[in-house]
């Protein structure tokens, strides 16, 4: 099965939810003290697109996140996961788009009645200590 382009995470050793590589390559270049055009001299590439990376204006490859880990004397590992990932059934993605079809159905031929102002009692708000 494919995945989508909208879910981009990559998992680092130790990790157990999704990470930003552009948080991770500034992260990392922080770390090891470097600026942006140093990092981009010793990955080869520029100043311009490793700033692009850490802004999170473009994605980098696999390989390219290495490499500028790498750069930086980090590193990338793959680990054999505990449990593999669960994509949903063609069954269930069908069900759950019968169920969304049926509430927003339901949810066009209720009555409205759009007023200015609620007619519910406010909630008690907390005052700032």
């Amino acid at each position: 099965m494919t995945q989508s382009n909208s879910i981009y995470a990559v998992y680092l050793s130790g990790y157990t939810r999704p990470m930003s590589p552009s948080i991770e390559i500034r992260a990392a270049r922080e770390r090891a003290g470097m600026t942006q055009v140093e990092l981009a001299r010793r990955a080869g590439t520029s100043q311009a697109t490793v700033s692009s990376y850490e802004s999170g204006r473009k994605r980098p490859t696999v390989e390219t996140f290495a490499r500028l880990l790498a750069a930086t004397g980090s590193r990338v590992t793959v680990e054999e996961g505990r449990q593999p990932i669960a994509w949903p059934s063609r069954a269930q993605l069908e069900r759950s788009a019968r169920e969304l079809r049926d509430v927003l159905g339901l949810a066009a031929v209720l009555p409205t009645r759009h007023e200015r102002e609620l007619r519910f009692p406010r909630l008690p708000t907390e005052s700032p200590t």
